[in-house]
């Protein structure tokens, strides 16, 4: 059987080459094209020398993409490039390929949010209601559907994978509010840290070794641009309008991310039936460990992976859940969760290329 030809938009930044990583091993996709102005020409293996003798893959300019994607030699782009960029590109790509987009630009619904939190008007407002958000644990059923219709009637598919951050929130708390347990008038807080790659490659004077070693500190305060989407997913797994507050920390790491909410639940709950609610949630999710009652999850012991592991702590005095989950950024939260979308897209098995083990130290 004949692989699936992709191609990376972004391949030198941290996220892309998390996608160089995986895909060159999947059994079902062909790495076919890498771009970057930058490097053009420049062998893959030169950038990153752990991949010597295992590509021959040189970057590309972007206008040869299109070129390729336009004579019908590629299936499927991933574009890992930062916010605002993926806008200009997709509506052409979408026209020969299907579009797994690891930015910002297609997960909120409103264009109006978009523009208040990323500062720039969406030039392509009518794809943001086709967008299908990929986060698979929550949004299966609308992967599945959108895999049909391509499958069925060539239909575009544009997959929005989620952020890092919504998508370690997101898995602790959605059960919570499926489940009904949580109080509906309240502002949820929501505390994460997250290592300095999710910033990317950009130098500036916070990333630098000095500022960074041997400190933590919040950032974004009240005005992190996933805030609106950490709202509009928890939102719609709660069937009422959501608020958080949401502040990260920059930790002196290289990759990892926990994200920790605190619940106000209402009357008669005990941690016995909270548990079972997450159990029930996630009892058949592949990528998706629930930790014992009151233990809560390290970002190390998934690191490198596209596993996620979640922990809940019942606070009897306060009445409040405490609940945890610690994804890799790079994976769970961006390389490796497109590659579990792009699985159901074409027909593939969501743990097809993805079965590596985090280490243990």
């Amino acid at each position: 059987m004949a692989k699936h030809r992709v191609a990376i938009v972004g391949a030198t930044g941290y996220a892309g080459m998390e996608l160089v990583r995986y895909l060159l091993d999947h059994p079902g996709f062909e790495l076919a094209a890498i771009t970057s102005s930058s490097k053009k020409g420049h062998a893959l293996a030169e950038l990153c020398p752990s991949l010597l003798g295992k590509t021959d893959l040189t970057f590309t300019d972007p206008p040869e993409l299109d070129t390729l994607v336009a004579a019908g030699g590629l299936d499927a782009v991933f574009l890992a490039v930062p916010p605002t960029a993926s806008m200009p590109l997709v509506p052409s790509l979408l026209h020969s390929a299907v579009v797994i987009d690891l930015s910002a630009d297609f997960r909120l619904k409103d264009p109006d949010v978009y523009q208040k939190w990323y500062l720039e008007e969406h030039c392509v407002p009518s794809l943001l209601a086709e967008a299908v958000y990929g986060q698979p644990e929550l949004k299966r059923t609308q992967l599945y559907a959108a895999a049909q219709r391509h499958n069925e009637v060539q239909a575009p598919v544009l997959v929005a994978c989620a952020g890092c951050y919504p998508t370690a929130s997101a898995l602790a708390i959605a059960p919570s509010l499926a489940a009904g347990v949580a109080q509906e008038q309240q502002v949820l807080v929501i505390n994460a840290i997250s290592g300095v790659s999710g910033a990317g490659k950009k130098v500036t004077e916070s990333s630098l070794f000095c500022e960074l070693n041997e400190s933590l500190n919040a950032y974004g305060v009240a005005t992190h641009r996933h805030t609106p989407e950490i709202e509009q997913v928890l939102s719609e797994e709660a069937g009422y309008s959501v608020r958080v507050q949401f502040t990260p920390h920059l930790a002196p790491l290289t990759r990892g991310l926990v994200s920790t909410a605190t619940i106000s639940l209402k009357p008669g709950q005990n941690a016995a039936l909270l548990y079972e609610i997450y159990q029930t949630a996630y009892a058949d999710e592949p990528f998706v460990q629930l930790l014992p009652l009151g233990q809560m999850p390290k970002s190390a012991s998934v690191r490198g992976s596209n596993q996620a592991q979640v922990g809940i702590a019942f606070d009897e005095r306060t009445n409040m859940l405490v609940a945890s989950c610690a994804i890799d950024n790079l994976g769970k939260g961006a390389a490796s969760q497109a590659i579990q979308c792009a699985n159901i897209i074409f027909g593939y098995p969501e743990t097809a290329g993805l079965t590596v083990l985090p280490p243990v130290v």
